[in-house]
């Protein structure tokens, strides 16, 4: 199912909005519970789309830099429905985040991991 909204509203790149660092506090947003959900939910729709959009960003490579990769979003997307009562299998979650079924993400897009991508990766695995 495709993501409905406005793409065209959206920057181009995270450079584009990106918050110069500040020592201050943030100030918390005013706003309600629906309105703090619904904004959420945004941010992960245009998450999720650029990650489909970005299948050369291998997960191997975002593990190493962010911590994170579409597997995680998966499992966490899994486990929200868990904690919702809402009925969905981890192959269900994985289609939501990779756009289609995993297996076919893998053989489309994955690549074997480089002796440097897997060190880096075994390295954060330790700490």
């Amino acid at each position: 199912m495709p993501l409905k909204f406005p793409v065209a509203r959206w920057p181009r790149t995270c450079v584009e909005v990106m918050i110069p660092p500040t020592s201050a506090t943030p100030r918390p947003l005013k706003m309600n519970e629906q309105e703090r959900t619904e904004l959420e939910a945004a941010a992960f729709r245009r998450l999720v789309q650029h990650l489909r959009s970005r299948p050369d960003a291998q997960n191997i490579d975002l593990m190493n830099l962010a911590g994170f990769c579409r597997n995680c979003l998966s499992k966490w997307y899994k486990a929200a429905a868990d904690d919702l009562d809402i009925e969905v299998s981890l192959d269900e979650a994985r289609e939501e985040v990779y756009g289609m079924p995993y297996a076919e993400w893998k053989k489309r897009y994955q690549k074997d991991a480089t002796p440097e991508q897997q060190a880096a990766f075994d390295k954060g695995q330790k700490t």
